[in-house]
């Protein structure tokens, strides 16, 4: 770890290595969700002809603070497609993500940043498209709105030449925003309210997977974050 960032209270640990693991998880959207080699694989069950209607959302149920690093092991099985990590999620005007009143989601990315929540959620591994392909970068953006507030390098090769997972590290410290894999930062942000409204604070953390991506998962810790260096 940097001398920038001293972590505290490990908060979550979660080894996504069985079905017992995600009892309380919430999927929005249709995935077919198994463990095959003791890591959560997840792939759509829809047609990708369908678009937004074949992605989807799936929830960690756990509400967490402001001042935390998230970290999960990440291997990509299968492309084309994208993977976004939500984070910071609330229902607008301060209400819990699951409350009833909220509207129903089931998957289309316009119900995440045009609906009635607010979040960040940096996309990685975008490889659906022959523009994200041909340069691979991973992209923050704010909502309530579909603000692109920063972007970063994507160090994660093709399919082909992955061979380990990926270790991946989220850093959410006010308004301070930092996104690295395998150590390797790729971009640090601070909000200044200035888009989309004052800097969001606590929430829920969530993966999402655009068709027809097939992915691993594992190792999910969260961390809270005593201390943490912008310079």
């Amino acid at each position: 770890m940097s001398e920038r960032v001293e972590l505290g209270e490990l908060l979550y640990a979660n080894p996504l290595a069985s079905e017992k693991d995600i009892d309380n998880f919430r999927l929005e959207g249709s995935a077919a969700i198994t463990f095959p080699l003791g890591k959560m694989r997840m792939e759509n069950l829809m047609d990708e002809e369908e678009g937004q209607k074949a992605n989807f959302v799936f929830w960690c149920p756990d509400h967490f603070p402001d001042h935390i690093a998230v970290s999960w092991e990440f291997k990509p099985i299968r492309e084309p497609g994208l993977c976004i990590m939500f984070f910071a999620a609330c229902g607008q005007n301060g209400v819990d993500l699951f409350d009833s009143r909220l509207k129903p989601r089931s998957g289309p990315y316009g119900q995440y940043h045009h609906g009635d929540i607010d979040a960040y959620h940096v996309s990685y591994f975008r490889r659906k498209n022959p523009d994200e392909r041909r340069l691979h970068t991973c992209n923050l953006r704010k909502s309530y709105g579909f603000h692109l507030v920063e972007q970063g390098a994507d160090p994660i090769p093709s399919i082909q030449d992955v061979k380990d997972p990926y270790r991946i590290q989220l850093i959410k410290f006010g308004a301070h925003i930092e996104f690295s894999i395998n150590g390797l930062v790729s971009f640090r942000w601070h909000d200044e309210g200035t888009i989309g409204g004052p800097p969001h604070s606590a929430g829920k953390i969530g993966f999402r997977q655009m068709a027809p991506l097939i992915a691993e998962y594992a190792n999910l810790t969260v961390h809270r974050v005593n201390r943490y260096n912008v310079k």
